[in-house]
């Protein structure tokens, strides 16, 4: 699976959950299970070099204007979240945080920002095909620590000032 499949994957399971990611990654599983255990092997590979790729200071601030707050778990799960938006969502958060004012729709705290199932997708169609648990991806782990510069959370004047167009759509 190439990066192209990936992304078209999630999208298609995206549309058609109508944006609700406990859907998704219940579409996913089952688009998955479609495929040869390699396949989902790659479209994991692709996931979690992505899921990795977003681990920084400058994202987890945008996710906590956006959700209001954000511990370390709620991060993870927002990464997850970030992908299953598709690559022009995902892209675009990674280049500017604060342009997710725009490249998000409607957004309702209730569903959104919270994709922890999607995490799980392929882990749960490889063992569904093969009735093992899926291996070691071998791709490089995340870093210890988010990318980038710590960012302080509990200053809103700051994170007003860095994410201003996130902040007046989600916060003002």
């Amino acid at each position: 699976m190439d990066e192209t499949e990936f992304w078209e994957l999630v999208d298609d399971t995206r549309e058609a959950a109508e944006g609700d990611p406990e859907e998704q990654a219940d579409l996913l599983v089952e688009r998955l299970a479609q495929l040869d255990p390699d396949s989902v092997l790659d479209f994991a590979r692709h996931f979690e070099s992505r899921y990795n790729r977003a681990y920084r200071w400058d994202l987890w601030g945008a996710a906590w204007v956006l959700l209001d707050g954000a511990s370390d778990d709620a991060f993870d799960f927002f990464r997850c979240w970030l992908i299953g938006q598709g690559r022009e969502v995902f892209e675009g958060a990674v280049h500017d945080p604060d342009a997710l004012a725009e490249l998000l729709g409607d957004f309702d705290e209730e569903i959104d920002g919270d994709g922890e199932e999607l995490g799980y997708a392929a882990d749960e169609a490889y063992e569904q095909l093969t009735g093992v648990v899926a291996p070691d991806l071998e791709i490089p782990p995340a870093p210890p620590e988010p990318e980038g510069t710590p960012v302080d959370f509990e200053d809103e004047r700051l994170l007003a000032e860095r994410y201003p167009r996130l902040w007046e759509r989600f916060r003002g």
